[in-house]
């Protein structure tokens, strides 16, 4: 990831709504979420979210993949992995007990299954 790519992320997660988009869908494992499921979590307007998935997506943050008629959203976990890895890459200056905490959280739960391809609509 390069510092393009970064702040494009982060500028995505800086809108609350988007948060808890990302938070959600990672709770929610590879199984993922259809779009009314998150909506109606969320308690936001259909278009309101399309809204703002595309501004994930764009992103790198979450993948979507095509279940019959639905389209189901999940975190794009080598998408936020890179984030992390670009956050953390020059870390520690030589002391990498400094960042063992956090790499240790970054990897708590890796998927169990492939990584999801991300598909356009």
């Amino acid at each position: 990831m390069n510092e393009r790519q970064a702040l494009a992320s982060f500028g995505a997660l800086s809108q609350k709504t988007r948060l808890q988009i990302v938070r959600m869908l990672v709770v929610a494992g590879l199984d993922g979420l259809s779009a009314g499921a998150v909506a109606e979590k969320l308690e936001v307007s259909p278009s309101n979210l399309s809204f703002h998935l595309k501004e994930l997506d764009r992103a790198g943050l979450i993948a979507q993949k095509r279940e019959s008629r639905s389209i189901i959203y999940t975190a794009d976990y080598e998408g936020l992995a890179s984030l992390v890895r670009f956050l953390m890459e020059d870390c520690c200056a030589g002391h990498p007990e400094i960042c063992a905490p956090a790499a240790e959280a970054a990897a708590c739960c890796p998927p169990e299954r492939a990584a999801i391809t991300r598909e356009v609509v």
